[in-house]
């Protein structure tokens, strides 16, 4: 592996630069312990690169983007840029672009709850468990948000069309992470109203085969969404198209209780020892209502920056050490305001940054 990387920063708006200065600061940690040199290009996204480029995706930003490794991303978006028309506005005209553009149809969503933050999560403690771990694996440009769209007066459509490559390119990706992880997937459909899923439900069973060391099961959507709140610990990796992934792994983090804990990293392939080309974020959004204010919890961001070592670098054991720095910190005791109980240390984004910085050294 070359000793030599480069990441574009995309901070973005709302909370999007407080947290990567955090993150950054991690990462200036990471290239000493691993002798690494990545140089860092910073560019506009989102709300911030309407103001200053006139579009949330600007041809400078894909150029930087381009030329880089990996993209470590913050967050976009808010209510300045909320009157413009829905394509023009910073989530739309930019993530989804992104994902087009660079071909990311692999999102890895981890649900994790720290031990020690079983409290946090809406759901009681013994359903929790001391500790969970669920990784929602989704098809991030096929199905209906990127099928053929039709409005008239009097009618609308959207149509899902799934291929059998994009299908057996993802089930490959969840495979091989259930692979390294607890040897279970469970795909997710609904085979019995869309032909579209009888057809994915069967080219995953196809592509199982390769992987016979990987129990594999299948269930409707319906039914996962009972069973995340029912007994979220009988999943270890979970599988599913564009729209179900999307409101699962919302439901799955939400389990966690605190979307500012929670990282992901949508990928153009599956990773070798080189790596795979991929943009990393955190699972929550811009937060305008608490933007500026240093409370935001950059956890999110960091363990963003802990996956892309993962997988845009090939170095899993980074990740684990940036796992289990967090893990050290909150197990004195510190707490953002998100996460506060009664009995911890209520800190802000800057000391949070500080304190897992000085873990990992």
């Amino acid at each position: 592996m070359s000793n030599s990387k480069k990441i574009a920063v995309l901070a973005g708006d709302g909370i999007g630069p407080e947290v990567m200065a955090e993150a950054l600061k991690v990462l200036e940690v990471l290239e000493r312990q691993t002798g690494l040199t990545v140089q860092k290009t910073a560019a506009d996204v989102g709300g911030i690169a309407i103001d200053n480029h006139g579009k949330a995706l600007p041809e400078s930003t894909i150029k930087t983007c381009e030329a880089a490794d990996a993209i470590l991303f913050g967050s976009v978006g808010g209510p300045k840029w909320e009157k413009l028309p829905p394509a023009e506005q910073p989530e739309r005209g930019a993530l989804l672009p992104l994902r087009k553009h660079f071909n990311l149809y692999a999102n890895l969503r981890p649900a994790i709850v720290f031990k020690g933050l079983a409290g946090a999560s809406p759901l009681k403690s013994e359903i929790i468990g001391e500790q969970l771990d669920v990784l929602v694996v989704r098809e991030l440009t096929g199905g209906l948000y990127f099928g053929k769209k039709e409005r008239q007066a009097d009618w609308a459509s959207d149509n899902m069309v799934y291929t059998r490559a994009e299908i057996e390119r993802i089930a490959h990706i969840a495979f091989q992470a259930a692979r390294q992880r607890g040897k279970k997937l469970c795909s997710i459909d609904k085979a019995n109203v869309l032909t579209t899923m009888v057809f994915w439900r069967e080219v995953v069973t196809e592509v199982g085969k390769q992987y016979p060391d990987v129990a594999l099961s299948h269930m409707y959507v319906d039914n996962a969404a009972m069973q995340l709140v029912r007994n979220p610990r009988q999943f270890d990796v979970i599988l599913a198209e564009n729209m179900f992934g999307d409101i699962l792994s919302d439901e799955a983090s939400m389990i966690a209780g605190s979307l500012g804990m929670l990282p992901s990293a949508s990928l153009a392939g599956a990773p070798g020892k080189e790596g795979a080309f991929g943009l990393f974020e955190p699972s929550g959004g811009s937060a305008p209502d608490i933007a500026g204010q240093g409370i935001a919890n950059p956890i999110a961001q960091i363990l963003s920056l802990g996956m892309l070592f993962q997988y845009a670098f090939g170095l899993p054991e980074v990740s684990k050490r940036v796992h289990d720095a967090v893990q050290s910190v909150l197990d004195q005791g510190n707490r953002t305001r998100d996460i506060h109980t009664a009995g911890t240390t209520l800190v802000n984004t800057k000391q949070m940054g500080d304190l897992i910085v000085k873990a990992l050294a």
